[in-house]
């Protein structure tokens, strides 16, 4: 089951930054190139019924990109509580620039300020 959900989460990985996405495998980092225009998503591995949630942290340029949405999509053939799921966050290019994301999942507690684990994604685009 964890290999069927790790697939899935790169195979959504692979086909957002198709177009021309490159991730160095040394780097941490995933850095995607796009247009003015380009909507992309950005797909990570969850379980909401935990209350864990992914969160920007570090804020984002937002002249260069902005959040159209962001949704959660489970990843069994049947929706089961205490499932498994992946976190969607859709993205527009609407600047021509360099803008870095950072998001970070949080524990269930209305207190904690650091993220038990963090995900970076740069996107540069052009016109």
């Amino acid at each position: 089951m964890k290999t069927k959900i790790t697939s899935l989460f790169i195979l959504f990985l692979l086909l957002t930054a198709c177009t021309r996405g490159t991730a160095a495998p040394t780097d941490p980092q995933v850095v995607l190139e796009k247009n003015i225009g380009d909507e992309f998503r950005l797909v990570l591995e969850t379980n909401p019924s935990t209350g864990y949630q992914w969160k920007i942290v570090d804020g984002m340029d937002g002249k260069v990109l902005e959040l159209v949405e962001q949704y959660y999509q489970s990843t069994n053939e049947v929706t089961l509580v205490g499932g498994g799921a992946v976190e969607i966050w859709v993205f527009r290019a609407i600047g021509v620039g360099e803008a870095t994301v950072t998001l970070g999942y949080f524990p269930p507690s209305y207190t904690a300020t650091e993220p038990e684990k963090t995900e970076t994604f740069t996107v540069i685009v052009d016109e």
